[in-house]
């Protein structure tokens, strides 16, 4: 496939004149909608405003790339425009845009187009070849200089492929591979030769979407390196996968590595090296200095905390990339993320417990003693609520142990998952998880740092013997003392400021237990609601019970309305699963909510209390009652009043809805 095959001439635009980097933007989508290779203009726009978000695809020297993978890309394209007077795009090097191509790429199994356009963010790396096109005459002249070093490009890389053959097959015949490399010189001034002087160094590039950045970067350490001399080699994760893989014996020979990446790289294999982690930007930017620095001896060697893990890029000053905000959103949603599943499945089988139980036993016949094991009476009930009660038992520890995972690595998972289960065996609940992931993480990030002058010997075993016997002894002290003492006593205040509340205004009791149901979904604020109106049917009082479980309700159902409403508010992930949500609050399952609230607490627990509250308001205010502890909307046969309490559920949760809708900010992909 040739780079032309994916550009349309009603994409190239050679007197484009935008006075802003969004009108640049806009212009170009629209050149790229002209060639009918999108099938959601909007949606590509937004996938292209958020890669620009993540960091500018103005890579310097009047050149910008801008890119968009997703599912409204029908087919892959190009579109161009050259920008004679120049637009201010955030460039990297300050200076104004004058060539732009934007990168279409779909969501599909079939990436030759990647090469394609790899090999164009390459050739953009040649002056020349720019310049070309900057003063191409016409659509048809711009076509034909791409076309010319399309051609030389791939006759280059073929002799470069045959000539790698013969020297490999033909252990006799070094006068004539050294031929065919001097002919192969001659082609492309500075090809990749076999140097024997300067240091030894290895490189990795990679981006978010791995189309453009990561092969500039490669080409431009490559460049440079050409320049000086000196030999390297660049493994390059594009969305095609890991090309031109470093082996163990070129790590072991090298003498630094630079990970010039923007996304997840193996670093384990790095360890005992010096690495230069820096941004993608930086190896097309700021090659020259990047190989001087690798040169120059000083940089630090890489320990890596456990094999098999990952790191993101970092800066070139080696601080992680991102702000302090951004880092702690990244770790909190590593833990949500790995947690959803565990919430999904386990709550929708205890709903088809509830389910089960409601239409197989008539609850006005049971004992008022036995209605409290509503989902658990018959055989199979029993049997789906357990299986679903093992999965939701892993989700406080999976929450906690990858939040730590994300910010200390693999030593600190188990540290997690010890205080996550702590949190969930006692008063914190998730809050308390949440807090355990934090406090893990930078355990293991300060021990880390305490064993750094350990003899050699003592720091091989760190990561298998210290780090997780110290840190499962400081999680738990810190848990056992801290944590759960401080949450105790504000649960202990909430029953007994609930009990003070009892012969008070019914409306205003009504409030406060249904928004306690939303305020921490499981923790101490919920059970201490939760355990008042339990103990209220067994005193006779059923409207309290009633206005609990709607308030615990109203959360998980006005989340997964507000999925499918304000889109824009939620990652694909979050839309994918929020509908769940819709059984599981009608079940009564407010953990279903806990992945929406623990990714976004700040601006999804207000909207939530204040729509719970109103419900469990109204439910009062309706006389709604209820006998059964648990149940949702399949013990509705024994409720008092029961289609005012579906008004009031809808109520509650159309306002949390539209607060979610108001409160939350535009997500990110």
């Amino acid at each position: 496939m040739k780079i032309t095959d994916l550009l349309d001439p009603r994409s190239i635009s050679l007197d484009a004149a935008p006075t802003s980097k969004s009108e640049t933007l806009d212009k170009a989508v629209e050149l790229m909608a002209a060639s009918g290779k999108l099938s959601d203009v909007e949606a590509f726009r937004k996938q292209v405003y958020a890669r620009e978000e993540e960091s500018t695809t103005g890579i310097g020297e009047g050149i910008a790339i801008p890119h968009g993978k997703c599912d409204a890309v029908k087919k892959p394209g190009l579109a161009a425009m050259v920008i004679k007077n120049g637009v201010d795009f955030d460039s990297l090097d300050g200076e104004p845009v004058t060539l732009l191509f934007l990168i279409a790429a779909p969501n599909t199994k079939d990436n030759v187009h990647l090469d394609v356009l790899s090999k164009l963010s390459v050739l953009m790396m040649d002056e020349n070849f720019s310049d070309s096109l900057r003063n191409a005459s016409s659509v048809e002249d711009f076509l034909s200089i791409i076309d010319k070093a399309d051609a030389e490009q791939a006759g280059i890389d073929e002799r470069l492929a045959a000539d790698s053959v013969e020297e490999a097959a033909d252990t006799n015949g070094e006068n004539a591979a050294q031929a065919g490399g001097q002919e192969i010189q001659a082609q492309k001034a500075g090809a990749e030769t076999e140097q024997t002087a300067g240091p030894k160094i290895l490189a990795v590039t990679s981006c978010p979407t791995g189309i453009a950045h990561t092969y500039m970067a490669a080409e431009g350490l490559e460049k440079a390196a050409r320049a000086k001399g000196w030999k390297i080699k660049v493994e390059t994760r594009g969305s095609a996968g890991a090309k031109n893989v470093l082996t163990a014996q070129e790590i072991e020979a090298a003498d630094c590595i630079i990970v010039a990446a923007d996304a997840q790289v193996p670093m384990d294999r790095f360890d005992g090296k010096r690495v230069i982690e820096c941004q993608v930007s930086d190896g097309i930017s700021k090659a020259p200095e990047l190989l001087e620095r690798a040169a120059s001896g000083e940089v630090p060697v890489y320990h890596a905390a456990s094999s098999g893990s990952s790191s993101p890029a970092k800066a070139a000053s080696g601080g992680k990339s991102g702000s302090v905000g951004h880092q702690i959103y990244t770790q909190l949603m590593n833990g949500v993320s790995h947690m959803l599943p565990f919430v999904v499945g386990g709550g929708i089988l205890i709903a088809i417990a509830f389910l089960i139980d409601g239409f197989s036993v008539d609850m006005n016949a049971l004992p008022l003693d036995q209605r409290v094991n509503f989902g658990t009476i018959t055989p199979l009930a029993a049997w789906f609520k357990n299986v679903g009660g093992v999965a939701f038992g892993f989700m406080l520890p999976i929450l906690a142990g990858f939040i730590a995972m994300a910010i200390g690595d693999r030593p600190a998972l188990a540290v997690g998952f010890v205080g996550g289960m702590i949190a969930s065996q006692g008063k914190s609940g998730f809050l308390g998880a949440l807090a355990a992931g934090f406090i893990a993480g930078y355990l293991i990030l300060a021990l880390r740092k305490a064993c750094e002058n350990l003899p050699e010997a003592l720091e091989k075993i760190a990561p298998v013997l210290i780090y997780p016997v110290v840190g499962v002894l400081l999680i738990g002290l810190v848990m056992s003392f801290v944590v759960e003492p401080v949450m105790g006593a504000i649960n202990m205040a909430l029953n007994n400021g609930l009990s003070s509340m009892g012969g008070s205004s019914k409306l205003i009791l009504g409030f406060v237990l249904a928004a306690m149901m939303a305020i921490d979904m499981g923790g101490p604020f919920n059970k201490a609601a939760y355990v008042f109106g339990t103990a209220a049917i067994a005193s006779g009082n059923y409207d309290v019970m009633a206005a609990v479980m709607i308030g615990g309700m109203t959360p998980p159902c006005a989340i997964a309305l507000a999925t499918m409403l304000f889109k824009k508010k939620f990652t694909k992930e979050e839309r994918e699963a929020g509908p769940t949500n819709f059984i599981m609050g009608l079940a009564f399952i407010t953990e279903g909510a806990i992945p929406f609230a623990a990714s976004d607490p700040v601006h999804v627990l207000p909207a939530c209390i204040v729509g719970s509250g109103v419900a469990g308001a109204m439910s009062m205010l309706f006389n709604c009652t209820l006998m059964a502890p648990h149940g949702g909307i399949f013990v509705f046969p024994v409720m008092g009043n029961p289609l005012f309490y579906l008004l009031a559920l809808v109520v509650g949760m159309a306002i949390s809805t539209v607060l979610l809708g108001v409160l939350k900010k535009n997500v990110e992909e």
